[in-house]
């Protein structure tokens, strides 16, 4: 006999906002950091900003004028993500 499945919304949203949540992205976000220093030349500032929306998230931002040029070129920033066990897609509306 199948049961009848229905999504708590109210607590994931619960869960979403968490503490236990906003460590685990702050986390990550650390670790793509280390991961994108690791890809570049030494003494290029790498910044982590935290911040927070309907729940914890983060930015990892390459300080640096040739940033942009290193991620189209050889997709550092992707790479650090894919490295840190995070799949980058896409946004789409």
């Amino acid at each position: 006999m199948l049961e009848r499945f229905q999504l708590d919304t109210a607590g994931v949203r619960e869960l979403l906002r968490g503490q236990d949540v906003r460590t685990l992205i702050d986390g990550k976000a650390d670790e793509v950091s280390a991961n994108v220093k690791a890809l570049l030349p030494s003494g290029v500032s790498v910044e982590v900003r935290k911040y927070t929306t309907d729940r914890g998230a983060a930015t990892v931002v390459i300080a640096d004028v040739r940033g942009m040029a290193w991620q189209a070129r050889d997709g550092v920033l992707t790479r650090a993500a894919g490295f840190a066990g995070l799949e980058v897609r896409t946004w789409r509306r």
